[in-house]
């Protein structure tokens, strides 16, 4: 057992942002909740051996919540608050179960809801939702990152089929799925997405190990070659990079919830332990100094809840600019490492303990901060917004 109990939810909302939420919203929300709650150990054990608990990845699927708030047919709607709500409580139990959801619903699914055509809607939908199937989303690449826009791998029409050549890196269920989101260049040069089922000849995904961040969700690394594919793998919808693009501008904003989450664990954690840990015949929260570092880490997490439900409301209206995603990941995944940073210090030598989960978040952080466009990359696409002028070259 552990020394200390930090886990429990202790639903901090200072400015009670979250007090009023609908029922359909609030029933996501206890869903992700309970599941959260009833697997953290599971999942901890997961992260330490580095395993990817499968069997979790369908129960998510069972309990509906695994489609990011993507809409289609058969798909049970979700608002854009509760699809925020979802991804900010998966991750406040386990940031590999989170990316899960980015991955599967906020990637893969959303991909073929944006851009597939009927036949493919009704062959994968359904049953990448119920987590029946596992989907992948194969953009980046070992040499093309950040700058993803200049992606080598290329699709060639060869009669009735498409052949596809390439390499894809650090994709979530790229060697354990079922089909992979493949985006790469026709023969005019214009990006285009294709459903390639895993097990097709010449689709080769190993495993990226030795990870210290993220290490309940395998990611892989992927050769394409000569993959041949029907004429009907690809995605009649996609014609050009902005397409890819609007995936990603939408799973940002799932990002920030999810950094939402992750801050408020370390935090609950860090208020649980200063009034659970004694020294010089006190508890830690009766110290001035530390007193402070909650306030601190309390000023910064109502922040990220301001962000995220404003931009929830404006989602819900249509009229969120994607930029405005960009802003709040920008914001979000940099307080949630301030956060992180601050609780694990306040934990002291306990902060470097799985079983008292700051060290995992604080881990995980670190991927959430680089995935779905670094820092960098949407500060310069906030610059730009700002100037009018693009520093990108």
């Amino acid at each position: 057992m552990p020394d200390y109990d930090v886990s429990v939810p202790l639903d901090t909302d200072y400015y009670e942002l979250f007090r009023d939420v609908p029922a359909a919203d609030r029933a996501f929300w206890d869903r992700a909740r309970a599941f959260a709650i009833d697997t953290l150990d599971e999942v901890t054990e997961a992260w330490d051996k580095a395993e990817y608990p499968l069997h979790l990845v369908r129960r998510l699927g069972e309990l509906d919540l695994l489609t990011d708030g993507v809409a289609g047919p058969g798909l049970t709607p979700m608002s854009p608050l509760a699809a925020g709500l979802v991804n900010m409580e998966i991750s406040r139990g386990d940031g590999s179960m989170g990316t899960v959801v980015a991955v599967q619903g906020g990637l893969a699914l959303r991909s073929i809801a944006l851009y597939g055509s009927e036949a493919q809607k009704a062959e994968w939908l359904v049953p990448l939702a119920r987590a029946e199937k596992l989907g992948a989303f194969a953009l980046t690449e070992p040499d093309h990152g950040s700058d993803s826009v200049a992606l080598e791998t290329t699709a060639t029409r060869e009669g009735d089929e498409w052949v596809i050549t390439g390499e894809k890196k650090w994709i979530g269920n790229g060697s354990v799925g079922d089909v992979t989101v493949v985006w790469a260049r026709d023969d005019d040069g214009n990006v285009r997405g294709f459903l390639v089922p895993q097990d097709t000849p010449g689709y080769q995904a190993q495993t990226i190990t030795g990870k210290g961040s993220l290490r309940g969700i395998h990611q892989a690394r992927i050769v394409l070659d000569n993959v041949r594919v029907p004429l009907d793998a690809l995605l009649p919808g996609t014609r050009t990079f902005k397409d890819t693009a609007t995936v990603l501008f939408a799973t940002r904003l799932g990002v920030a919830w999810s950094a939402l989450g992750h801050a408020t664990a370390v935090f609950e954690a860090a208020l649980s332990y200063s009034n659970q840990r004694i020294q010089f015949g006190k508890p830690l929260a009766g110290f001035q100094l530390v007193q402070e570092r909650l306030t601190r880490m309390l000023s910064q997490l109502t922040a990220m809840q301001l962000y995220c439900l404003r931009l929830a409301e404006l989602d819900a209206a249509g009229t969120m600019r994607p930029i405005q995603a960009s802003l709040a990941k920008y914001h979000n995944t940099r307080a949630a490492r301030e956060i992180a940073a601050t609780a694990r210090d306040v934990l002291g030598g306990n902060g470097i303990l799985l079983e008292n989960h700051v060290i995992r978040h604080l881990a995980d952080i670190e991927s959430l901060h680089t995935y779905e466009g670094t820092e960098s990359v949407q500060s310069l696409l906030i610059g730009r917004d700002l100037t009018g002028v693009s520093a990108f070259r």
